[in-house]
């Protein structure tokens, strides 16, 4: 018998999410970086064998919206809760289980199997962690508590395994050779975006949006033209930098990444243009794929 099956990781902003499905799916899908609030998107990782096939959704933290973009962004989180056959909420050793008491209040009506995975164990002691898993048990007695390490792949095999035992009997959903829901044009955004979060301080970041024009592709090399989407004339100068310098370097960076990624010679044009308000505009929110209803 085949089995087949929806494993969502929801969570806080910042707790390893990312990290923890990049270890599960075995391809580096989701954008991992220090900074919260990197992903936007729900990502979807397909994980394939013979008998079976788990799809990995990775969302975007949940926290309170301050402006449409962020509306969104809890959208795909909810979501994930109404699709799930097995739930991840992922936690870590910093924050305190009443931090976000709307979204858990849902966890706790699941009938669906959650998984509470507390990350980043090896920053606490022993002592410490047996008193928040007493904690976390009290809040959501329904789920199994999973000490882990993302990063040092502590008890991730544990949990692979309890995702494998407990996966529903199905047919797959998505061809097997297929590893992830998105086009390749997404991978090209969110590679280019991971290295303007590393370069660029403060908000930037967040009010950039990347579009891919042109991607074409041929048997060894890759011709990729993107534009980066900034929301005021002060924030293009900031990307560009002093000479053209600092979009030269986001832009190297990029072009390496996605020559490791795509396994092919990139070929890449980058440009900024002023995009104004965007994050608070329907219109836009929607031609950048975002779900706002």
């Amino acid at each position: 018998m085949h089995k087949a099956g929806f494993v969502n990781i929801v969570g806080n902003p910042n707790v390893g999410k990312s990290t923890l499905m990049n270890v599960l799916v075995g391809e580096r899908i989701s954008i991992a970086t220090f900074k919260a609030q990197t992903t936007r998107h729900r990502i979807m990782g397909i994980y394939n064998t013979d008998e079976m096939q788990i799809v990995f959704s990775d969302t975007p933290g949940v926290l309170k919206p301050n402006y449409k973009l962020q509306e969104s962004m809890l959208n795909f989180s909810t979501s994930a809760l109404t699709d799930a056959d097995i739930l991840l909420y992922v936690t870590d050793v910093v924050e305190t289980p009443d931090k976000n008491n709307e979204f858990m209040e849902k966890v706790r009506q699941m009938t669906v199997p959650v998984l509470l995975l507390i990350n980043k164990i090896d920053l606490t002691d022993q002592e410490k962690l047996v008193k928040l898993v007493e904690e976390w048990k009290e809040l959501l007695p329904q789920a199994e508590i999973i000490p882990i390490s993302a990063t040092s792949k502590f008890n991730v095999d544990y949990v692979m395994k309890r995702i494998k035992e407990l996966l529903p009997d199905s047919p797959p959903y998505f061809g097997k050779e297929q590893w992830t829901d998105k086009p390749a044009r997404f991978f090209v955004n969110e590679i280019i975006r991971e290295k303007i979060l590393l370069y660029y301080d403060k908000e930037i970041p967040y009010s950039v949006e990347v579009v891919v024009e042109e991607f074409k592709e041929e048997p060894k090399k890759i011709h990729i033209r993107a534009v980066i989407n900034v929301e005021r004339d002060s924030q293009k100068g900031i990307i560009i930098g002093k000479q053209g310098k600092a979009l030269k370097k986001v832009a190297t960076e990029a072009r390496r990444e996605l020559e490791r990624f795509f396994g092919k010679t990139i070929f890449l044009e980058t440009y900024v243009k002023v995009d104004k308000d965007w994050r608070s505009s329907d219109k836009e929110l929607r031609n950048f794929g975002y779900q706002l209803d």
